[in-house]
């Protein structure tokens, strides 16, 4: 049984796959529009969400599929003392494909190891949030058109952030990329990250304070929210909240080109200000979330034998997952 539950175990040809297999769904929505039919898609989400959640089910019903499922702990037998391994284990009877949310790291992985259908992991507290990191590479590939030699900044809770965790992990095995990793001392990237990806693989990065003193540097800069939810000190929270706040101000010595990513939700590090400019990817980037959920579902799916309703050439599109680098 195949399953995504960190973003390395996909490989670089496995992520590209996916990748082109979004980008032909875009082109041709209509070949793929019953690909999932009669498929179930269940939602496990014990932690709150909006986006990911409503992507994988939008992903799922314009494949032609159902969904089910929770949107929070408080609506499941979790509240009953329900082990997360007995829930997995049930809703695999229901379902041909899970997506799970849970607030403790390493939770969809052990559901993973009890399910008999596949598990996509969409967010295991502050540990990772892969169908998110194909979000953003999606993203960079249709805004920069290439993945590799550019300059990234990562701006914000970078301790917290499962996306900045699970991103830096995706990027880290394409060629030539820089990165500056901007944010409070409280808020740094975690030690192992430094030690077990930039150091052990000998990848170009620095730490500053401030987005201004890097500003023109960037091809990309990687807004985050400073998550209240993570914080056990509320007065800790309240203090670095509002620590970096993207303006007009703040763009002026930026790129022309420059690519403004936020995995959303936004409070107040993207000023409303930014969202005219060209430069904002934010939103194209939410919808670029729906499709490669697509094409991250129809891959799952078809590598554990599910039938899907497509043609033969659209079929030839679906890669296999468990191949090399």
């Amino acid at each position: 049984m195949k399953h995504l539950i960190d973003p390395t175990d996909l490989s670089v040809s496995e992520i590209d796959s996916i990748l082109n297999l979004a980008l032909d769904i875009i082109d041709d929505k209509d070949k793929y529009s019953e690909a999932c039919k009669g498929k179930k898609l269940a939602t496990l989400f014990f932690e709150p969400s909006t986006r990911t959640r409503l992507s994988f089910e939008a992903a799922m019903m314009e494949l032609g599929g159902n969904v089910l499922g929770f949107s929070s702990a408080d609506s499941s037998s979790a509240t009953k003392g329900e082990s997360v391994g007995d829930t997995v284990k049930v809703v695999s009877c229901y379902a041909d494909i899970i997506a799970m949310r849970h607030p403790k790291e390493g939770a969809p992985m052990y559901g993973a190891m009890v399910s008999d259908v596949p598990v996509i992991n969409a967010g295991d507290g502050g540990h990772n949030h892969p169908t998110q990191t194909l979000t953003d590479l999606l993203t960079i590939k249709r805004e920069k058109g290439r993945l590799d030699n550019f300059t990234i900044g990562l701006c914000g809770d970078l301790k917290f952030g499962r996306t900045v965790h699970s991103l830096i992990k995706a990027l880290s095995r394409y060629e030539n990329i820089k990165f500056i990793l901007i944010s409070p001392k409280e808020l740094r990237v975690p030690e192992y990250i430094i030690s077990e990806v930039f150091e052990k693989n000998n990848i170009e990065y620095k730490e500053v304070r401030t987005m201004e003193e890097v500003m023109s540097e960037l091809d990309i800069i990687y807004m985050t929210r400073v998550q209240k939810e993570r914080f056990f000190n509320e007065a800790d929270y309240v203090r670095l909240k509002d620590t970096y706040i993207l303006d007009m101000d703040k763009l002026k010595t930026a790129k022309k080109d420059l690519s403004i990513l936020h995995p959303l939700p936004r409070v107040n590090e993207i000023s409303i200000s930014v969202d005219n400019d060209p430069r904002a990817c934010y939103f194209r980037q939410a919808m670029n979330g729906k499709f490669v959920r697509m094409a991250l579902m129809l891959t799952l799916l078809k590598d554990n034998n599910c039938k899907l309703n497509l043609p033969e050439d659209k079929l030839a599109k679906i890669g296999k997952m468990g191949g090399a680098d």
